[in-house]
């Protein structure tokens, strides 16, 4: 039964993890997508769209983080930055991969940023999607996001937060992503991972300003403009502090960029990792 699964993909045990991910493509350069935090995600949710397309010209790896999916972590301990920090290293030490390329959406954002400057010579270039790490208020989408309780209603609601339009979503997503969320073990993690009051996770998240500006990796900053989860603002802040960023603002687009804009996504990613 679980071979029908998409999102199942290959398992690999590393220290006291056991990764589910996605290893697609066989290019020189190697790309880590690092999916967000919302209920019921996984890598092969966030990233299905863009996968195909990059994988044409990358070796693409997406795995489900510490805490989120189908990974699983010994003695089920609730993940901290320290812990994503340590299950993104050794997972890619686990594959025998020294360097890749991070795309980071929101929560994933935050992820990238802590790599690149924790340990930045595995880092070669970063791409931050709608991303947490720098200070903002926490939002009505955000708060709702976090504090999801599971019924197929809220998850419809939570859709209307991240995309701009609705309807451009298969309709039987919210069902998908609700039957996700209510995986055996998988409300009890959620439920530990950001419980109120939530602004202090935002603040947790950030990355230090000193920390922001002494990168040195070409960055690429991605959001839609009427994102109602992280607000635009956040690259903005980003835009200003790091020195070799560039920002793209798609009209029209909530927090799933990758889903709403996935082939101009895709193309613009491509351009970038490879000029």
């Amino acid at each position: 039964m679980t071979a029908t699964i998409p999102d199942l993909g290959r398992s690999i045990d590393h220290g006291p993890f056991r990764t589910n991910y996605h290893d697609v493509g066989t290019g020189e350069e190697t790309v880590l997508l690092i999916h967000g935090s919302g209920p019921g995600v996984t890598a092969y949710a966030n990233w299905r769209l863009v996968v195909p397309r990059l994988a044409e010209r990358f070796r693409v790896i997406a795995p489900d983080v510490a805490g989120f999916g189908y990974t699983e972590v010994d003695g089920g301990r609730i993940p901290d930055r320290a812990t994503w920090i340590d299950h993104i290293v050794s997972f890619l030490d686990a594959l025998g991969v020294d360097r890749v390329s991070v795309i980071g959406n929101s929560f994933g954002g935050a992820l990238s940023l802590w790599l690149a400057t924790t340990v930045p010579e595995r880092v070669d270039r970063l791409v931050l999607m709608g991303s947490v790490g720098v200070p903002f208020e926490l939002t009505e989408g955000l708060d709702a996001v976090w504090g999801y309780e599971p019924s197929l209603a809220g998850m419809e609601r939570l859709l209307e937060y991240f995309v701009h339009d609705r309807s451009l979503l298969p309709a039987d997503l919210g069902r998908i992503r609700y039957e996700a969320s209510m995986a055996p073990g998988a409300q009890e993690r959620w439920a530990a991972l950001f419980p109120a009051p939530r602004q202090r996770w935002i603040d947790e998240f950030a990355v230090a300003l000193p920390e922001l500006q002494a990168l040195s990796q070409p960055t690429l900053l991605v959001h839609g403009r009427d994102d109602q989860v992280i607000p635009m603002a956040t690259s903005l802040t980003l835009l200003d502090a790091i020195d070799d960023a560039t920002l793209h603002v798609y009209p029209r687009t909530g927090h799933w960029v990758q889903i709403e804009r996935a082939a101009e996504f895709s193309a613009l990613v491509e351009e970038f990792l490879t000029r």
